[in-house]
């Protein structure tokens, strides 16, 4: 029984899952926009709005945090965490929460998925 667990599976074991959402993270603080099924948009929005919020305070500290969450080892991670705390956090330091919105697109042809379109607000 699941009684109390959290978080959507996705019909995948642990470290594939892990490796799906740390993929979006990146691809989010990348593109600054990603097209997604709705389950796996909602399951990662609450993930970047805390890196986000993390991410106002430039700290070492939550420069390690933020790169731990990325995996930190290669010089592409470097760069991502660069970006969030460089780009991203200070677009957003007057606003309190609520730095993503998710747009619905339409069914995915193929499964008939529900897709969306998560993108950071305007800061």
């Amino acid at each position: 029984m699941r009684h109390r667990i959290g978080g959507r599976q996705f019909g995948l074991p642990s470290d594939q899952r892990k490796a799906l959402l740390k993929g979006l993270l990146r691809s989010m603080i990348i593109y600054k926009r990603i097209e997604t099924t709705e389950t796996r948009a909602k399951e990662i929005q609450p993930l970047i709005e805390k890196l986000v919020t993390r991410a106002k305070d430039d700290s070492v500290h939550s420069r390690r945090i933020a790169r731990a969450t990325f995996g930190g080892r290669s010089a592409e991670d470097e760069d991502i965490v660069k970006e969030l705390f460089t780009v991203i956090a200070p677009a957003f330091v007057e606003r309190h929460g609520g730095y993503t919105r998710m747009a619905k697109k339409g069914i995915r042809r193929g499964d008939g998925a529900p897709m969306v379109i998560l993108e950071f607000v305007d800061g």
